[in-house]
């Protein structure tokens, strides 16, 4: 549990539903261990270029591809990539199976860039590890766009279908 996060989305008033569960690494352990919840389901990236200069944020729906090669090019930089545990956790004071979109908290500095698929973006409600893969917020799209403004992140939306 990271009580600063929850202490600010409390203090802002964002709404969520929490969900806690055994942990979870990736989108197929989670599809077999979690409860059923509602809001759609994400798989969160967290990608650097080869300078390894530029660093993303990268959250489409679970069952959505991400073509690295594609991506990079759409977001203006070259030989984009998985970025190391080490610059996750420098970046985002985050470990490997707890990247997500909420992990923007962490990012005061604001040197990471959101991106969100489209189609998750528009979703009415959206799943978010707390910095944490052993529990689960509902976040209603309304207040996710609350979160990003007040943690002074803009994302960008792109239709990877």
């Amino acid at each position: 549990m990271n009580k600063a996060l929850y202490s600010f989305l409390d203090h802002h008033q964002i709404a969520y539903q929490s969900f806690s569960h055994p942990p979870v690494f990736t989108c197929e352990e989670a599809d077999q261990m979690l409860p059923d919840m509602p809001g759609r389901k994400t798989k969160n990236l967290f990608l650097c270029d080869h300078k390894k200069n530029r660093h993303f944020l990268v959250s489409v729906a679970a069952q959505q591809a991400v073509d690295l090669k594609w991506l990079g090019p759409e977001l203006g930089v070259k030989g984009l990539r998985f970025a190391s545990s080490e610059r996750l956790l420098h970046h985002l004071k985050l470990t490997p199976g707890s990247v997500t979109l909420l992990a923007a908290f962490n990012d005061a500095e604001r040197r990471v860039s959101v991106v969100i698929d489209r189609h998750l973006w528009e979703a009415p409600a959206v799943q978010c590890h707390p910095l944490v893969n052993t529990e689960t917020l509902v976040l209603p799209r309304a207040e996710l766009v609350r979160f990003f403004e007040l943690t002074g992140h803009h994302p960008r939306i792109i239709d990877f279908a």
